[in-house]
């Protein structure tokens, strides 16, 4: 027996008419040199429907060709994620962080035919221009001189201006019909190893996730909510913070380049988000400004914090000296991003709800997920029984695109393998330890270097920690240390390691140390172990030794 169900597809376009009707009066509100600037998000709608009949009508685009950003969190951003989709055009965010020859193979590997770039970004536009073989159209947003695009360009690609282009166009488009299993954005990963890869986000996958992140097992968004999203849009879709509040009509800040600790303290303190999003080391800058310089964070009641594992010490920073709650998320580009959300089972407080909030947290029902062995075998989900873990689902992808076939090192019999290494519970929370890459093998034992660095980073002499694995002729790898300071604090590598030592095993402890001015950031925030791995291999670390 079949249902009696009508079956309309999932679109982005549904989630862009139902923003700016029933959530008309909701704001994105983009940050300025001079202040804050308010859209709503009935103007929002009527200037995705003019950006949509500028793109087919002057610029040509009628199928399903790519439409890159290169755009800081704004609300032009916006209208182009809501837009682009919706007329069966696929939205492709670049990451203005990649290095130029990354950002050139991006472009060129997915056939952007138009980009939207910021006007502050020229000059990194106009740096890889000459290269992009396939762009055709370039429409600066704001003001600024465009002549360096149009130089390096050798007047081989139009230059429009976002105002010009919208100008007199009409606020209503005629969205198609959309199966909703086709790409509607397009988000390539990093590329730390190797060229990025790029995965396709379907209509259908971007719908479901976004009900999810307005779950209140998630994010719990709804039209009284306001969400700060630091989280750049190039970066695995601000983690469906977009799409997710124009669908619940939860109003948008957005930081636009300002993302430094101190005008994100006055974003805070005169626009009241509730919520905010961005990875750990936002916060940690964050924190030593709000505690040199008071300020009113109170509207704050959570911060979620993802991309890489947070210190518990953070943790308890924000909570008990500023009253913010810090909740722990976890995925993948590949996942839309959003895998897992760590909030404690219901009726728990103090140590036990603690205990919970640090661990990664709990997969959603649309999120199957499992931990298997090195050798192939899937473990019990125990709590204990320690590997690889590998998750399947509506959001997470079965492969990149161009790939003939999945890469067995990404995927195993329609499984994606992440790279992490961890447990699950048996009322499926999720504990990572590592990424399997760095996981520290030593002497036939496995030593979390996130496990270190988190104990490191507790003490009140450390403001940053980054552990690597460096070879040992001995052990095969030992841990190597390198620590940032807190302005006017210090340390020695034996009072480091005797601090560790009261929550750390002692085979575990590092004999290798440096202190360092900053630990090297990838392209999204996260520590680049990478880099502090060659830094050791070439000599360039001051090494101390224990």
């Amino acid at each position: 027996m079949r249902s009696t169900m009508m079956d309309t597809p999932l679109q982005v376009s549904r989630l862009l008419d139902h923003g700016r009707t029933v959530h008309g009066s909701s704001e994105v509100i983009t940050w300025t040199a001079e202040g804050a600037r308010r859209t709503s998000y009935a103007e929002v709608g009527a200037d995705a429907a003019r950006l949509a009949h500028a793109l087919r009508d002057d610029l040509g685009i009628t199928g399903d060709e790519r439409i890159g950003t290169l755009m800081w969190n704004n609300a032009e951003h916006l209208i182009a994620y809501l837009a682009v989709p919706s007329m069966g055009a696929v939205l492709h965010t670049l990451n203005l962080r990649l290095f130029p020859e990354q950002l050139i193979y991006i472009v060129n590997h997915a056939e952007d035919r138009v980009i939207l770039v910021d006007s502050t970004l020229i000059p990194l536009l106009a740096g890889v221009l000459p290269h992009l073989s396939r762009l055709r159209h370039i429409v600066v947003v704001g003001g600024g001189d465009s002549a360096p695009l149009e130089v390096a360009s050798g007047g081989g690609i139009a230059i429009h201006r976002w105002e010009e282009l919208l100008r007199g166009k009409p606020d209503r488009f005629g969205w198609p019909s959309i199966d909703e299993r086709d790409a509607a954005a397009l988000c390539y990963t990093s590329g730390t190893t190797g060229n990025p890869k790029g995965v396709a986000y379907s209509h259908r996958s971007i719908y479901l996730h976004s009900m999810q992140v307005c779950s209140v097992e998630a994010f719990g968004l709804g039209p009284a909510s306001k969400v700060l999203a630091v989280v750049p849009m190039f970066h695995a879709m601000a983690w469906g913070l977009p799409y997710a509040s124009f669908l619940s009509g939860a109003s948008l800040v957005m930081p636009d380049r300002f993302l430094q600790a101190a005008p994100l303290a006055a974003m805070i303190a005169s626009q009241r988000p509730t919520l905010a999003g961005a990875v750990p080391t936002i916060w940690t800058d964050l924190l030593a400004h709000l505690d040199a310089n008071p300020t009113d964070v109170s509207s704050m009641r959570e911060v979620v914090v993802g991309g890489s594992a947070c210190p518990p010490a953070l943790m308890h920073a924000f909570s008990e000296r500023h009253g913010v709650e810090i909740i722990h998320a976890w995925g993948m580009t590949e996942m839309s991003p959003l895998g897992s959300v760590s909030r404690p089972p219901a009726g728990l407080a103090g140590a036990e709800a603690w205990a919970y909030r640090y661990t990664q947290g709990r997969l959603p029902a649309s999120v199957e997920g499992r931990i298997v062995g090195p050798d192939g075998s899937v473990m019990p989900n125990d709590g204990k029984s320690v590997g690889e873990l590998e998750v399947r689902g509506p959001w997470i992808t079965q492969g990149y695109i161009g790939d003939a076939e999945p890469d067995p090192e990404k995927f195993r019999d329609g499984w994606l393998r992440t790279g992490d290494v961890g447990v699950l519970s048996a009322d499926g929370y999720l504990s990572l330890s590592d990424r399997a890459k760095d996981v520290i093998k030593s002497g036939g034992e496995w030593i979390s270097s996130v496990e270190l660095e988190n104990a490191l980073m507790a003490h009140p002499a450390v403001l940053e920690a980054c552990v690597v694995g460096v070879p040992d002729e001995r052990w095969g790898e030992r841990p190597l240390a390198t620590v940032v300071l807190r302005e006017g604090s210090s340390a020695t590598p034996a009072e480091l390691r005797d601090f560790l030592a009261a929550t750390v095993a002692h085979w575990q402890l590092p004999e290798r140390w440096a202190f360092i001015d900053a630990v090297p950031k990838t392209s999204v925030g996260k520590f680049d172990k990478k880099r502090v791995r060659a830094q050791y291999a070439d000599g360039s670390l001051a090494l101390s030794s224990i």
